[in-house]
């Protein structure tokens, strides 16, 4: 059911999005406790302001109150990823190419399971690495966590 839910708000999000120029990075329906929570994740070049969550949450309440698609009562709620997001869609790989990530695998890979190294590329299956200076292709199934590589 959480699939069908995600799916359909996304599906209802999406021209709300396309005219503000955001992008929809990710959309969870869960259930924590007793409450059910319906999260929008939203970004946008230069970063996406409360004003924004606001305005998506204000147009998305009405189409979600008229399609009536969830049977439970739910919070919605739409927010930035933030910086520490996983990478998951294709925008969030191609936008990171040649940049420092962050991989957590399940099994070690030579001794380790956590790296930081440069992504050279991708595709469905697979990730490519670049640790010092050298390639590394890493099956996706491996890869517990991958995300953008944050320097303090």
């Amino acid at each position: 059911m959480a699939k069908k839910v995600e799916e359909l708000t996304a599906e209802l999000a999406q021209p709300i999005l396309d005219r503000n120029g955001f992008e929809l990075i990710d959309c969870e329906y869960v259930k924590v406790g007793q409450e059910y929570t319906l999260t929008l994740y939203i970004d946008k070049p230069g970063g996406i302001t409360l004003d924004d969550c606001e305005l998506v949450s204000r147009e998305l309440e009405v189409m979600l109150d008229e399609a009536d698609p969830i049977e439970n009562e739910y919070i919605l709620s739409v927010s930035s990823p933030g910086l520490d997001r996983a990478l998951k869609t294709e925008k969030d790989f191609k936008r990171n190419i040649g940049k420092k990530i962050y991989i957590k695998t399940y099994r070690a890979i030579g001794k380790k399971k956590e790296f930081v190294a440069v992504l050279s590329a991708y595709d469905d299956d697979t990730v490519t690495i670049t640790l010092d200076k050298k390639e590394t292709r890493l099956n996706r199934g491996e890869i517990a966590v991958i995300k953008q590589h944050i320097d303090f």
